[in-house]
């Protein structure tokens, strides 16, 4: 049985329907994001988990518990939210074990308590501050330690830390999966980031205008997006779609579409299914990932299939390990990401290799991955 089970969930605001039939069960100690653009009912979603947004239709159980109509206090969650929500009269130990005190735990279990997350969060010496002499840092680890100090069922995250500076996100994203890895805990994380997605997860749900695109494990959502939105939405910078033609002989399935230098090339699938070869004489839009379109000394290795072209370079972005390399295929533009040294400059012709193991193709009409 799921730990938590989301169950055909619907969300309607009179006869604006927001959440459509989401179905996610999610396991004990599973670290669960939810990711997509804002407005596409992630916030909503993670609300109605914690009770406080009611579910239209459909159902969410905890444990085996039917929470519909169950009071946000009673379904043992606890929540960080995006703006912390401390109290800045209290200091930190008392924002800490507040709702230990109200729902009437002794005062020497609150604070032994206390001292257990304050020593696993590295903020012992924070104890006796207010929230306002606290850095953005600091505060969202008090947060975290309000909510720990529970030892709740689910734990759930709103956007923990797109308040925070680049540099402190990161560092955060590490204690925060850290954490995690410790305790065993169940979280439900919602964020637009999706490097965020990516590196915290056990498992993602990529949502879009109220739906979930696609459910999977990171590797499964970044290797095989189910459709062009989970393409070109989760990885950074985003997979290179390329409109292409399916052309079928003898030797092989092949994409067949320009390049900058006015050339056709023929592109050679590595594993064709059944699917793509119907395709042939057909368009589709092509799918491959920047690193899997780099210089040819810095090709794959282990790749089954490596097609070498020769293309025009548009402009160079060096990015200190990598060098992000702009040409142009089937009309578009497209980045390839090459070695830090490799040597390269705007408006030469240079060749590039091409890794078509990991090449996606996409049906352009039902934007769905040609499986």
């Amino acid at each position: 049985m799921s730990f938590l089970k989301i169950n055909n969930a619907t969300k309607s605001y009179g006869s604006t329907k927001v959440l459509h039939n989401i179905d996610i069960d999610v396991e004990e100690g599973e670290f669960l994001v939810l990711v997509g653009p804002s407005g596409c009912g992630k916030s909503t979603l993670l609300n109605m988990i914690a009770g406080l947004e009611d579910i239209t239709s459909g159902t969410i159980d905890i444990k085996g518990q039917t929470m519909n109509g169950v009071h946000p206090s009673k379904r043992n969650i606890a929540m960080v939210f995006q703006s912390y929500a401390l109290y800045p009269n209290m200091t930190v130990g008392q924002n800490i074990t507040f709702g230990l005190e109200m729902h009437g735990v002794a005062k020497a279990e609150r604070d032994k308590s206390m001292n257990e997350v304050a020593e696993m969060l590295q903020i012992k010496q924070l104890l006796n501050r207010k929230p306002g002499q606290l850095s953005g840092g600091q505060r969202q680890r008090v947060a975290m330690g309000r909510a720990l100090v529970r030892d709740p069922d689910v734990f759930l995250f709103d956007e923990p830390l797109s308040n925070l500076d680049a540099k402190l996100r990161v560092d955060m994203r590490t204690e925060i999966k850290k954490l995690h890895q410790k305790l065993g805990t169940t979280i439900v994380y919602v964020t637009h980031d999706q490097i965020e997605a990516m590196t915290l997860s056990t498992r993602i749900a990529v949502m879009n205008g109220g739906y979930v695109q696609q459910l999977g494990t990171p590797k499964e959502i970044y290797d095989t997006p189910a459709n062009l939105f989970v393409a070109s939405f989760m990885g950074s910078p985003s997979m290179n779609l390329v409109p292409a033609k399916v052309v079928a002989n003898g030797d092989g399935i092949f994409a067949q579409l320009p390049t900058g230098l006015s050339d056709q090339v023929n592109l050679k699938f590595s594993n064709p299914t059944e699917a793509l070869k119907g395709f042939d004489q057909k368009e589709i839009v092509l799918g491959i990932r920047p690193e899997a379109i780099t210089d040819p000394e810095g090709a794959d290795r282990k790749a089954k299939h490596i097609e070498q072209i020769t293309n025009r370079v548009i402009v160079t972005e060096p990015a200190g390990s990598d060098t992000y390399v702009m040409s142009s295929l089937g009309g578009k533009d497209c980045n390839a990401r090459m070695r830090a040294d490799a040597q390269v400059v705007a408006g030469q012709d240079v060749p590039f290799a091409i890794n078509m193991d990991k090449a996606i193709p996409f049906d352009p009409s039902s934007e769905m991955r040609i499986a």
